[in-house]
């Protein structure tokens, strides 16, 4: 391949991007600057692999096998590890800061959630902040573990015939801080060549990722944040409210916000907003870390406006010139905002250094050094918000206010949990069972994960498959980015029962609740695996027997990848919009699509039409019902 005609198609690809910098924030604008990137990447890997089989002078067709060995240890795999890194690191940082409240003896809200886990751990303490500090010291210590020595908690958090399973499969994960090194080492060039190896390798970093990273960081937010409950809510950007200093947040790690939550309410502080011309300060809510803080706004309603969008939606949120600063822990803090922070003169603010952007300020959080950082993170917004909007602003350094106050809508049902529901249903699940087994709910879809720019548009497969499957009768359950979108829709207002099938409808209009149920963030994602290993306990199957599937329609993170293996080793049918780095390789795509089936008994799906990937996951439900004779 010439080189300079390489040159010639880059310089034509600048072009193309510099056109999209200053356009509106458009989803048609989105989508079209998505595909030239992807036509961009696309073309240079091809140039990259064309290269190096031409240079390695190799057969044709044992180049092919190499690129296609290359293609899954450096995407998939790594990917994998990646995603499974990022939430390990956030398991790690809640445990501690669990752990830390513990030792100050204060900030313990949910002592039900506590004495569940010291239940489920055996740890028999009469002090609260001891037993508190023993379940944040047992979880740490798995993760520290060496990979050679399999975690002690799986086999407590399992259920016992998924904990079988994953036995004789070999795939019971070691520390799962080793296991995310020991991926990495495995995605280096040259050493592992085996596809059937790598895969196992991606369930065990999905086993740990799942447990740890997902269910045992939201039981552990449940003791330092409050169990959530159920509640109406208002969501999208109408909830800005441009008469207070409003914070956007970012992230996963809700833990971090703690001490700034309560701070922000107290008096002195009030009153210097006031003095600044506002009324006080608010926290808007965006991606997961806002969906946590909407899935526990009811002990929250005093300092938290609401949860305004997912991922792509930060940008429009941020163009409503009613936000004063941004403060940052994770992903999915996209790159995309730090233009329109500069032009809205946005305060840009990181307390994780993990996730430090170009044009922010570090200010990190340990929880040691919490009382100062809050005290200069609260000086700092207040100095953006006089600087852009507030009372002695100049009229010509004012920021203009875009406010959308028409969207998203006033009647969101949010606080859904395993325990909330639960309670809602009665205490058990045999209300929820026997209206599958009567058929008035056909099955349970767990639709989850991110949102891209990509199958469809920002939401748009997302959304669309949810109509159509609550159309079929299945009650959808969700976590994730995706959330945000359905949200704002509409789709999970009691309201939106009139899009459900005729049985769903019936069920929703007499118990008041939508047809879609919203869990909260991605880590909620745990949340579900309790609720289906609930309901599998209570009919008496393992989990591939259940009328259940799982969606990540438009996953985009790395942490979507291992959140997905985590839904294999369950043995849950996976529908994805988009394949995942597979493709180059025709033993995984074989393994991922057929072979997973007899091993666990989940498989994954391929599809970007929202019709026919509701009628795929329809039939298997139908087909798990009469397995069950149902």
């Amino acid at each position: 391949m010439d080189v300079r005609l390489v040159k010639v198609r880059i310089s034509r690809w600048r072009g193309l991007l510099k056109t999209f910098r200053w356009k509106r924030l458009t989803i048609e604008w989105k989508v079209r600057a998505q595909n030239v990137l992807l036509d961009f990447k696309e073309y240079v890997v091809g140039f990259v692999q064309t290269d190096r089989a031409e240079s390695h002078r190799m057969p044709r067709e044992e180049s092919a096998v190499q690129m296609q060995i290359r293609s899954l240890r450096e995407t998939f795999f790594v990917a994998v590890a990646s995603g499974s890194g990022c939430y390990i690191h956030v398991v790690e940082n809640t445990a501690r800061n669990v752990k830390n409240a513990a030792q100050k003896k204060s900030g313990i809200k949910g002592e039900g959630a506590l004495n569940k886990l010291a239940a489920l751990f055996e740890i028999e303490e009469e002090d609260m902040y001891v037993r508190a500090e023993k379940v944040a010291d047992a979880v740490l210590a798995d993760l520290y573990l060496p990979e050679y020595e399999k975690m002690k908690l799986v086999k407590k958090m399992a259920y016992a015939p998924r904990y079988e399973n994953w036995e004789k499969l070999g795939i019971l994960p070691g520390g799962a801080k080793s296991e995310v090194c020991h991926g990495v080492v495995k995605c280096s060039t040259n050493l592992n060549s085996d596809p059937v190896d790598m895969l196992k390798d991606c369930l065990k970093l999905g086993i740990s990722t799942g447990i740890y990273g997902l269910t045992l960081t939201n039981l552990l937010n449940d003791i330092v944040l409050g169990e959530p409950k159920l509640r109406l809510a208002p969501v999208g950007l109408r909830v800005i409210d441009p008469d207070y200093i409003n914070i956007m947040i970012t992230g996963h790690q809700h833990s971090m916000f703690t001490y700034l939550q309560e701070r922000l309410t107290d008096a002195d502080i009030t009153e210097k907003a006031k003095q600044a011309g506002a009324k006080g300060f608010k926290l808007v809510g965006c991606t997961c870390v806002g969906q946590d803080l909407q899935l526990r706004g009811a002990h929250y309603e005093d300092v938290f406006d609401g949860h305004a969008g997912n991922n792509y939606t930060s940008e429009a949120i941020l163009a409503t010139g009613a936000i004063d600063a941004v403060i940052s822990e994770f992903n999915c803090t996209l790159p995309g905002i730090e233009p329109i922070c500069d032009e809205l003169k946005i305060k840009q603010l990181c307390i994780d250094s993990v996730a430090k952007k170009a044009n922010a300020e570090l200010e990190e959080f340990d929880f040691e050094n919490r009382e100062q950082v809050t005290e200069e993170i609260i000086d700092k917004v207040l100095l953006s918000y006089k600087e852009r909007r507030g009372a002695d602003c100049a009229s010509e350094e004012r920021v203009e206010l875009n406010l959308m106050e028409e969207h998203g809508n006033e009647r969101t049902l949010t606080g859904v949990s395993e325990g909330s529901l639960k309670e809602f249903l009665g205490g058990n699940w045999k209300p929820l069972v026997d209206l599958i087994v009567s058929g008035d709910i056909k099955g349970v879809a767990g639709v989850v994960g991110c949102s891209n720019l990509t199958a469809g548009g920002h939401d748009v497969l997302t959304v669309e498959l949810t109509k159509e499957l609550i159309a079929r009768d299945i009650i959808v359950l969700t976590a994730g980015c995706s959330s945000g979108g359905i949200e704002n829709c509409g789709l999970m207002t009691p309201e939106a029962a009139q899009f459900a099938g005729p049985k769903l409808r019936a069920v929703c209009e007499k118990l008041g609740i939508p047809p879609v149920l919203n869990f909260g963030p991605c880590l909620a994602i745990g949340r579900l695996e309790i609720v289906a290993t609930e309901l599998a306990e209570t009919i008496g199957v393992d989990l591939p027997q259940l009328p259940l599937v799982l969606s990540a329609a438009q996953w985009l993170e790395e942490q979507a990848l291992a959140d997905g293996c985590f839904g294999l080793a369950l043995g849950l049918p996976l529908h994805l919009g988009l394949p995942p780095f597979v493709t180059g390789s025709g033993a995984a795509v074989k393994i991922l699509t057929e072979d997973m089936k007899e091993l666990t008994g989940g498989q994954v799906i391929i599809n970007p039409d929202a019709k026919e990937s509701a009628d795929i996951l329809e039939k298997i439900i139908l087909e798990k019902r009469d397995a069950l004779h149902i």
